[in-house]
């Protein structure tokens, strides 16, 4: 054999085997361009995910907030709505806003409208909540079938209701305040004084919001290991030694996003406003920020206006909105 017969005898592979190795590189390609493609997919899947619900929300949320932005710094009035042209003006809109000590003080009473309700919706429904893990299954179905109706109950209705049983000439709290406790309510108007009327209105508002609170803090509570409870209770600590130690900081992430919920749908409390002011409240006296804006925009036709008191309202719920962001990403971190 010559020598050049056997070097290519030397280097030519053995049967099978560079085909073998052939068939494995060309799979080994495959598959990580394979995974590669899923990684990829899997990545922007999410973003895919999102993009039906951010369409709606700009089309019905971003559309009409736009056009809010625009006519707050228009001169919009009826005349507008009817086609005649609106000019811009500037910041003259939120000038007059801002100087104005009627918007300062329904801006004062909205807030702490706000603060009460919200301290007080807090408060009953995490003891709510506590009660439900104390009960039995059959009161902690009647209770939360007692919350289910008053949550379901539309806002309007739940106020035309309290609003009997406040009613002056015939409304049972008179009568059982009366008869009952012996005291001085007869034909007692409760929506006279700008105080009562906000006792009531305050009755209403936290009426149809505990029951949020109570169930979304019930279901947090339904996490905390019993062992946990057990070992302080074990060590010696009270009730409220173990709420503060043990509950409050495994609920610690519930009640921040319940809280600042509370305060923006507090903030922007309407149908109750509204709707006791036509039983009897004094409008000047009782109106928050999101009746003082319907009476300026479609009372008095000052649309302009009622933009610019809308955008700052809005920018204050942002306000509120990016503090919750900012400390939900903070306790992801943590």
């Amino acid at each position: 054999m010559s020598r050049r017969a056997s070097l290519r005898t030397a280097h030519r592979p053995r049967k099978g085997r560079g085909t073998a190795y052939l068939k494995r590189d060309r799979l080994t390609k495959e598959g990580w361009t394979l995974s590669t493609l899923v990684n990829r997919r899997a990545r922007f899947t999410p973003y895919m995910l999102l993009i039906p619900a951010t369409a709606v929300l700009l089309v019905v949320i971003g559309w009409p907030l736009i056009q809010l932005f625009i006519i707050s710094f228009q001169e919009f009035g009826r005349a507008q709505v009817f086609g005649a042209p609106a000019p811009f003006i500037g910041f003259e809109n939120y000038t007059k806003v801002l100087g104005d000590p009627a918007f300062w003080n329904v801006m004062v009473r909205s807030i702490l409208f706000c603060l009460v309700n919200v301290v007080v919706t807090m408060v009953g429904g995490t003891l709510i909540a506590l009660l439900m893990t104390k009960v039995n299954r059959f009161f902690r179905l009647l209770l939360s079938v007692g919350l289910l109706l008053a949550w379901a109950m539309p806002a309007l209705t739940a106020t035309i209701v309290w609003g009997w049983m406040f009613d002056t000439s015939y409304g049972v709290v008179n009568y059982a305040l009366t008869n009952f406790f012996g005291l001085d309510f007869h034909a007692h108007s409760w929506l006279i004084n700008p105080l009562s009327f906000f006792f009531v209105a305050t009755v209403i508002v936290v009426w149809g919001a505990i029951p949020f609170v109570a169930f979304t803090v019930y279901a947090g509570l339904t996490q905390i290991p019993d062992e946990v409870m057990e070992a302080a209770q074990l060590d010696g600590a009270r009730s409220t030694q173990r709420f503060r130690l043990i509950v409050f900081p495994y609920l610690k992430s519930i009640f921040l996003v319940v809280t600042i919920l509370q305060v923006i749908w507090d903030l922007r409390v309407f149908t109750q406003i509204y709707a006791l002011q036509g039983i009897g409240g004094i409008r000047e006296q009782t109106s928050t920020l999101g009746v003082y804006i319907y009476q300026v925009a479609l009372g008095s036709g000052e649309y302009g206006i009622g933009g610019a008191i809308a955008v700052i309202t809005v920018f204050f719920m942002m306000a509120i909105s990016l503090y919750y962001v900012r400390q939900s990403l903070k306790e992801e971190q943590l």
